[in-house]
């Protein structure tokens, strides 16, 4: 028998959707790591004048991903790096390495974490919690260009 608990919920808010804004954000990496966006993309949902809806990111690459995370303690991108490496290390022994022994890893990484995110828009501000931030991971040992499609579907200020 479990235990009572104790559970709220807003009022339902609806709007239908008016607006719909897109944006390619450019990234230029620096190697294998995390690249904290989350001030970029609140960027572009104010520029599209966003105030209640649905935000997509979607990373137009195989080789790099996306993912919410802690953004107050550096420690955890540290200890989430070593658990990725450890899932898909280079010398596993991998059929493809057509663009070297990191390629095929930076394939598994990608697929073990997202290549897109939908994130609420809340009167006009992303519903992050606290201490979330949004990444891009690159993947790869060397610098890359990255692209990541923002696109906001709901209504205007």
């Amino acid at each position: 028998m479990s235990s009572a608990r104790t559970m709220t919920r807003g009022p339902v808010a609806a709007a239908a959707v008016t607006h719909v804004a897109s944006s390619l954000l450019t990234v230029q990496t620096a190697g294998a790591g995390f690249l904290d966006i989350t001030h970029e993309v609140a960027k572009f949902v104010a520029e599209a004048g966003a105030r209640d809806g649905a935000l997509t990111l979607f990373v137009r690459h195989t080789s790099a991903s996306l993912t919410i995370q802690e953004n107050a303690d550096p420690t955890v991108l540290v200890d989430l790096t070593t658990v990725l490496n450890r899932l898909a290390p280079e010398n596993a022994g991998w059929a493809h390495d057509t663009e070297g022994p990191d390629d095929m890893p930076a394939h598994v990484k990608s697929m073990l974490t997202a290549t897109s995110l939908q994130i609420p828009v809340v009167q006009g501000r992303l519903a992050l919690g606290t201490w979330q931030g949004i990444y891009l991971i690159e993947h790869r040992r060397r610098p890359h260009r990255r692209e990541v499609v923002l696109q906001f579907l709901g209504t205007m200020e």
